[in-house]
Formats: structure tokens, C-alpha cells, sequence
């Protein structure tokens, strides 16, 4: 007799076997024990005036609904020279997929659409890729060779990036290990996508061919942690050239991920470092639990070559409870189908991720390789049921099902149901081997989806239409003068200097060390003064303020000279700088007044002291302490002391000390 299936109950038991906890309750020593390895490739947008291989503009973006051409292109797989196809290849062809380019006049020319060769490579941004593969402390080759990267999901018009290995063989020092560089390339930027939705997908093409710096690390990245500290080196490195984009979409990083029994698996297209964490984290575990559902099916199965999946096509009246998209779709190609998994039972709600199962994964691939949008499938071990049990009861029996087996509904044309029936049983006999190789999205939740298979290791072959570019000596020598000094040797110094290091993050994503030391060295101030001005008040200002136009973080160091020039005490900075970053263009003396700044003598201001002591006697009716005392007394003297005398000087006149 069938006995009544408690998903819930399953997902918690399965979410148990699995171990997950919450990142911030996971310990180093729980990745170790897992075997937890990850290595990344971060891409960052370099800052050139044209493109990489030809002489359209870099940097200038259109917006979605303006183009002024269109062109449609399909994929279709060839074999190789070994008689093989490409997976990735024969992933993206079952979608049918129909790509669709606009193109804007002024952003792209005949070679982003693949209609005339690549012009001689941009040596600007190899200049700059030398800048930064020295700065990785990597051997720079001693010829350029352009090779072709299959690209496969249509992003890129030729079906390939063309890239070039620059610097090979580099190491990081991070704060406790240092972290191997396996090579640094310069590469053309893809399409950006628009849209993607059943068999279309649409990509506008400004972004196309704009020079990229690759960096690839080795993995080497034992925890999480170390996998973010390691990626916001990186950024920061690339910054303190001042020779890179910054900005939405102009840096991204792709995270590998592998686990003991596992294989690599790719998250693309991370849009923020800080995910990272969060990300790695999750998909751990995730390989985890696909690591127990092998065990689970092969201990069931003994033959996993034998396992095969059974369909039967049902009416929309049977599904009375659950109004599917396919019910409102006219016409005799539109097919609800029912499915049987032998053996499948408890597998579909086994847990994978937050929020999420083992059907998850079943989902994500019809949407991916079948087209079938979200929501297209519906199963048996639902956390809360869609369907009736009687209407379960009804699909199992004409499926002659047992009672080890699980069920899953799903619909579509009929082009579409046969993909997908393919789909569902290539996935699941993929979980009999384990962890699959793919790649996969990432989510702001930490979560991420199927995105595609893998691509094999061949994709890469020499470009016949460009040739070999010598690196000269002379140009290396040349890229060593103008190199910044190393992230370490920054973060040791703001250690030095005794700068919180909750300004750290901020001061080196925006490169404003070497403002900070030149404001230290050349006005002798005190460190941790300007440190926390910018690393925590200019902070504060940017998350609040919309300047009116450009700040340039130079107008800091101005500032600085301003106050100094005119006999100021260095307190009223922090009165003028939140007037100064929203009015960029606004003249120093119109600041100062503004912040209603008035010349008062210390002497004049300490004569204040006497009669707010007595004041606050008066009306210190809770005889509050001492120190409240000092903060209601240098309150009362701010708007004539700011820019008028030191206020540390005065606090310790206020509470009785004496004048140093």
C-alpha cells in the first residue's frame, strides 16, 4: 500500500544529512572537511578610447530600445577535427534558440557582426594588461598569440572571444597566504543581453569588443572568506592603475567551486564581490547533496544504464486544481505530459540550497535547454501540494507507477515536450554519477541556476587572421615605472598609520590611498584623522548624497590646503566636505560660508566656559555625570569653535584640564 509522502518532513530530514548550516555558523574547519577548493577569473573593463580589435568607441552604451540594425543568427553544431561535438554546442542547438542582435551605428562596425577580420590589436590596452600582469608579479610572455575562445550562447556574433595570454605564473599575498596567479590575458567584451525568453534571445552589441583584462587564480581558496578577500584584491589591484572601468557591469567575476568526490563547477557572471561568500558557501553544499543523492540512487539502482524514464500525455480537464500555462494555449501541438521516475522517490525534495530542491534542478534545465518558462513543471513532492490527490492518484495509476518511484507534469508545444522529456531523463541519470560539469548563475540570495553545460576543453585555437605580436623589453621596462605600489604594501601601511580597518574596503575600491598620503606626508596631519574623514565620513556623504555634478576626490586634498592657507582649524573640514561633495564646482569661501562658519578667538571661546558650567548645574536636574556635562558644553560651543580652535584642545579644557 502507497503511504502518504511528506515532503516537508523530507526536505528537513534531507537538509540534516547534508549538514547545511548558515555561513556564519560554518567554521574553516567544516570547508576543510569538505574539501572545499575555489578558484576565480575576474574580468575587468580596461580604459581605452576605442575597442579592442577594431576602432569603434569604448565605453559609449546605448540604451535598449534604440538601435538602428538587427541581425538573426542560429546555432548550429560542426564537428571538430576529432570527430567530436561540442556539449555546449549540442545544448544551445536542442534550444532552437533564435539570436537577435541590435546594433547601433555609433558602438559597433562590421567586425562585431562577424563581416570583416579584426584590425591590428589595440596597444593601449595591452600596455595596460602589462601593468597589471606585472603587478600580479607574473613572468610576461615574450609573444603575443591570439587564440579564439568558443563562445557558444550566442553573446559573441563570431561564436568566439578573441584573447591573448599576456603574463602566466603570478602570485597574491593575502593577509595569512598567498595565492597563485595561473595567468593574466587581455580579451574582447561580449554582448549584453536583453532579454531572454522562450526561443528568443535578444543582445545589443555596444559593449562588444571592448578590451578586458582576465585574471585567473589557481584554486587556492580554501573558505569563503579567503575566496572574497582574494576577489577584492584583485579589484583593488586593477584600480590603482586608474586604467580600468568602474561601474555597473564594468568589472564580473567567475567563481569555481569543487568539493572532495566533486568536479569544478562555474557560477558566471558574479556582479559584486561581497556575493561571493555567500555563493561559494552554497554551492558547497549544494555539491554535497548531490553527492548524497548518488548514493542514495545507486544503493537503489544497481544498473543505472537500465534506468529510464516513462511519459503518458494527459488531458487539461484532469487537472482540475492547477490552472498550467498550456491550458489557456490553443491548438492540437500544445501536450501536457505526465513523467514517472523509478526510484525517484524522496530525491525530487531532496534539499540542495536554501529555499530550494533536487526538482530545482530538474526546472532550471527546461527553461534552459527546453525553453519552457517558469512555472513549467509541477511533482509529487511539492512542499505545498498544486494538485488533488485524487488527481495524483489518477496519474500514478496510468503510469503504473510503484511505490518507490516519483511523478513530475510538465507541458509545452510539442517540439518543446520532446526536449524536455530529454532533458529530464539526461538530468537524472547525470545524478546517478554525482555533480555535473556545468555552469551556473548567480543570485543577489546567495542561490544560483543551470545555466549551461560546461564547455569542453578544447575550445581554444589559434586565431588565423592575426599574427604574433612581439612584447618588447623596452615595453616591460617602461610598464615598471609607472606601477603602483602593491596592495599589501597598502594594507600594511593604513595598519602602520593605525587607520580603522573598516575604512580599508572603501579606501582601496575607490584608490584613494595615495590621496591619503599625500594629504599625511605634505600637510603632516594626523593619519587617522584623515583616514576616518574619507574612509568614514566621505563614505557616509556618497551613500546620501547625489552630487550635482562630477566629484573629483582631488578636491579633498585642495580642501585640506584651503584650510590650512587660511589659518583654520581642521575640524571644519567635516563642516564643509558634505557642501563640497554635493556642490563639486562651488568656490572654498562660499563653502565656509555656507556652513555659517564665524571668526571667533580661542581666548573669546573659552571665556564661554565659566557661565555654561553654572548653566548646566540649572538645568541638570538628573544629575547627570561629568562627561554628560563635557558633551552638552562642547555642543553648545560646535558653531563658534568649528574651524576656530582644536576641538580635542578644548574638550580637555572643558573637563578642567589644562591648556597644552
Amino acid at each position: 500500500m502507497d503511504i502518504k509522502f511528506d515532503a516537508v518532513k523530507n526536505y528537513e530530514k534531507t537538509k540534516k544529512i547534508v549538514g547545511y548550516l548558515p555561513r556564519e555558523k560554518t567554521k574553516p574547519q567544516d570547508y576543510y572537511e569538505m574539501g572545499f577548493k575555489c578558484g576565480l577569473e575576474i574580468h575587468q573593463q580596461l580604459k581605452t578610447e576605442k575597442k579592442l580589435f577594431c576602432r569603434c568607441p569604448a565605453g559609449l552604451y546605448q540604451k535598449k530600445d534604440e538601435y538602428d540594425a538587427e541581425v538573426i543568427r542560429h546555432m548550429r553544431p560542426t564537428l571538430s577535427e576529432m570527430g567530436e561535438y561540442d556539449g555546449t554546442a549540442l545544448m544551445e542547438f536542442k534550444t532552437r534558440k533564435n539570436i537577435t542582435y541590435h546594433i547601433k551605428n555609433e558602438t559597433a562596425c562590421t567586425y562585431e557582426i562577424d563581416d570583416t577580420p579584426p584590425f591590428i590589436l589595440n596597444m593601449q590596452a595591452l600596455d595596460i594588461v602589462l601593468e597589471i600582469s606585472l603587478l600580479l608579479n607574473t613572468n610576461i610572455v615574450g609573444e603575443l598569440h591570439i587564440t579564439r575562445k568558443q563562445y557558444l550562447d550566442g553573446s559573441i556574433p563570431t561564436g568566439f572571444q578573441r584573447t591573448a595570454l599576456v603574463g602566466i605564473e603570478g602570485e597574491i599575498q593575502l593577509k595569512k597566504k598567498k595565492i597563485r596567479i595561473i595567468q593574466v590575458s587581455v580579451e574582447e567584451d561580449a554582448c549584453r543581453e536583453v532579454s531572454d525568453i522562450g526561443h528568443e534571445r535578444v543582445y545589443i552589441t555596444d559593449r562588444l569588443g571592448m578590451p578586458l583584462v582576465e585574471m585567473v587564480t589557481y584554486p587556492d581558496m580554501k573558505t569563503p572568506a579567503e575566496a572574497e578577500e582574494a576577489g577584492q584584491y584583485l579589484r583593488f589591484l586593477t584600480r590603482s592603475t586608474e586604467r580600468v572601468r568602474t561601474g555597473i557591469g564594468a568589472a564580473r567575476e567567475d567563481v569555481n567551486v569543487s568539493i572532495n568526490g566533486g568536479t569544478r563547477v562555474e557560477i558566471k557572471g558574479v556582479s559584486h564581490i561581497k556575493w561571493i561568500p555567500e555563493l561559494t558557501h552554497n554551492e558547497a553544499f549544494r555539491q554535497k547533496a548531490l553527492l548524497e543523492v548518488k548514493k542514495i540512487l545507486n544503493k537503489r539502482i544497481t544498473d543505472p544504464s537500465k534506468w529510464r524514464i516513462k511519459s503518458k500525455d494527459v488531458s487539461a480537464s484532469l487537472l482540475k486544481s492547477y490552472n498550467c500555462p498550456s491550458k489557456n494555449l490553443s491548438g492540437e501541438k500544445n501536450r501536457i505530459v505526465c513523467v514517472n521516475l523509478p526510484d525517484f522517490r524522496g530525491i525530487l525534495s531532496f534539499f540542495t540550497q536554501p529555499s530550494k530542491m533536487f526538482a530545482n534542478e530538474l526546472i532550471d534545465r527546461l527553461k534552459v535547454i527546453a525553453c519552457l518558462e517558469k512555472p513549467n513543471m509541477i511533482h509529487s513532492e511539492e512542499l505545498e501540494p498544486i494538485i488533488s490527490e485524487d488527481e495524483l492518484s489518477y496519474i500514478k495509476k496510468i503510469l503504473n507507477t510503484k511505490e518507490n518511484d516519483a511523478q513530475i507534469i510538465t507541458w509545452g508545444s510539442d517540439q518543446d515536450i520532446k526536449t524536455a522529456l530529454e532533458t529530464i531523463e539526461e538530468r537524472c541519470l547525470l545524478a546517478f554519477k554525482g555533480i555535473p560539469n556545468e555552469t551556473r548563475k548567480s543570485f543577489r540570495d546567495g542561490t544560483n541556476i543551470f545555466e549551461r553545460v560546461l564547455p569542453g576543453p578544447n575550445r581554444m585555437y589559434p586565431d588565423t587572421d592575426s599574427a604574433p605580436i612581439p612584447i618588447e623589453e623596452s615595453q616591460i621596462q617602461e610598464a615598471k615605472k609607472s606601477l603602483p605600489s602593491s596592495i599589501a604594501h597598502r594594507i600594511k601601511q593604513l595598519e602602520e598609520w593605525k587607520i580603522p580597518s573598516d575604512t580599508y574596503i572603501y579606501i582601496l575600491k575607490q584608490n584613494l590611498f595615495e590621496l591619503i598620503k599625500k594629504i599625511i606626508e605634505d600637510f603632516d596631519e594626523n593619519p587617522i584623522f584623515v583616514g576616518t574623514l574619507i574612509g568614514h565620513k566621505l563614505k557616509n556623504i556618497e551613500g546620501k548624497t547625489n552630487p550635482v555634478s562630477l566629484f573629483n576626490y582631488s578636491k579633498i586634498y585642495a580642501l585640506f590646503a584651503y584650510v590650512i592657507k587660511n589659518k583654520l582649524k581642521k575640524e571644519i573640514i567635516k563642516e564643509m566636505l558634505p557642501v563640497m561633495y554635493k556642490n563639486p564646482n562651488m568656490d572654498f569661501d562660499s563653502i565656509l560660508k555656507i556652513t555659517k562658519y564665524e571668526k571667533c578667538s580661542e581666548a573669546r571661546i573659552i571665556s564661554f566656559l565659566p557661565d555654561l558650567k553654572e548653566k548646566f548645574k540649572k538645568i541638570n536636574n538628573s544629575k547627570k555625570s561629568s562627561q554628560a556635562e563635557s558633551l552638552w558644553i562642547m555642543g553648545e560651543l560646535h558653531p563658534i569653535a568649528k574651524g576656530n580652535m582644536d576641538f580635542d584642545r578644548l574638550r580637555r579644557m572643558v573637563d578642567g584640564g589644562k591648556d597644552e
